[in-house]
């Protein structure tokens, strides 16, 4: 296999390209939304697996040197945090994508199958993640604009104060971004990029007692 072959199939696998086989005509304007979205997706885990990496590097490096050397690099602790700053809230926008996050379904089992509240209640959640979403674009950016404007410093690195709160507007957007395609139904809850589709283990629980009442009832 070529290595342009072997990119175009990672490419595919990794839903970043358009898979024009799945199309008889024109591919839909809806299809490259998506491939947007996908791409967004991509490059703010890839971010988060970068920065992810690095902390535990550094972090284990001056573990190390403490430990064995009885010295270590003052400034490791300050990027470190840096660093969980900015992958933890790129992570949240990341859960937003699959709908990760934890949720609580007693009451929403309750309602019956295809219902009005069942509808409501799956619809919910991408209202709320939008104004989550909107709350840290909005404010998340409007200190990190303020905290460009003024000269402060961090004490071991000296960069800048805003660097640390970078990531907050960043992951607001793509929030805001998620939530909106699933409202207007251009995202599908089912198109998965990170995690693999639930089981409702109470739901096949009552198939099968239903299953077992009918072969009881047919014996």
């Amino acid at each position: 296999m070529s290595g342009s072959s072997f990119f175009h199939n990672w490419l595919v696998d990794n839903k970043l390209v358009i898979d024009r086989s799945q199309y008889k005509g024109k591919v839909p304007f809806k299809a490259y939304i998506i491939l947007v979205n996908h791409w967004c997706h991509r490059v703010i885990l890839t971010i988060s697996q970068i920065a992810l990496i690095i902390m535990l590097c550094i972090v284990f490096f001056n573990v190390v040197l403490r430990y064995c050397f009885n010295t270590g690099i003052g400034a490791v602790d300050e990027v470190a945090r840096l660093l969980v700053t900015c992958f933890t809230f790129l992570a949240c926008a990341i859960g937003v994508r699959d709908h990760m996050h934890i949720s609580v379904t007693m009451l929403y089992n309750r309602f019956p199958k295809g219902g009005k509240m069942r509808k409501f209640m799956d619809v919910l959640p991408d209202i709320s993640t939008l104004f989550c979403g909107a709350f840290f674009f909005y404010f998340g950016g409007s200190y990190l604009l303020r905290l460009m404007g003024l000269p402060g410093t961090l004490p071991m690195t000296g960069l800048p104060t805003w660097v640390q709160y970078i990531a907050v507007p960043f992951a607001g957007i793509i929030m805001v971004f998620d939530s909106i395609l699933f409202l207007i139904r251009v995202l599908n809850p089912d198109d998965l990029l990170y995690s693999e589709a639930e089981v409702d283990y109470q739901e096949m629980v009552k198939q099968q007692a239903a299953e077992a009442t009918k072969n009881g009832g047919n014996n």
